[in-house]
């Protein structure tokens, strides 16, 4: 009996100790735009005429042109809000653009590549997501 507490006592810590925690994390635009900014990234706005669906997201959107790409970061309050904006940008999308090459999501943040983008962008923009 004092092993089955001992297994179940770690259990408990390794759940409440990160295992999984990075899923549960609800990024936030000024968080991540602060992050950016540090890293030497300019942190631009977004418009409604370049991207309707971003625009409407309902924890802001931003830009910014990591090494001669361009990425739209945009945040849900939830996490079905994230889902929601990547619906969105799978209906609205032009036929020629493959998304599924320059659209990722993580936690609640959608971000939209302009081109195919390198890991090192990916690593850059992904590692400043913060809540």
């Amino acid at each position: 009996m004092k092993r089955f507490a001992v297994i179940a006592a770690l259990a408990l810590t390794a759940a409440a100790c990160g295992g999984g925690g990075s899923s549960t994390t609800l990024y936030t635009k000024p968080a991540t735009s602060a992050c950016l900014t540090k890293a030497g990234l300019k942190v631009l706005p977004v418009s409604n005429a370049s991207d309707f669906v971003a625009n409407s997201a309902t924890g802001g959107a931003l830009r910014v042109k990591p090494h001669g790409n361009e990425v739209t970061v945009s945040f849900g309050l939830t996490f079905q809000d994230a889902s929601n904006i990547d619906q969105a940008y799978q209906r609205f999308h032009a036929a020629n653009v493959g998304l599924p090459d320059v659209l990722k999501t993580q936690n609640n943040a959608v971000m939209l590549w302009h081109l195919h983008p390198s890991q090192a962008d990916i690593d850059l923009v992904t590692g400043c997501l913060k809540g």
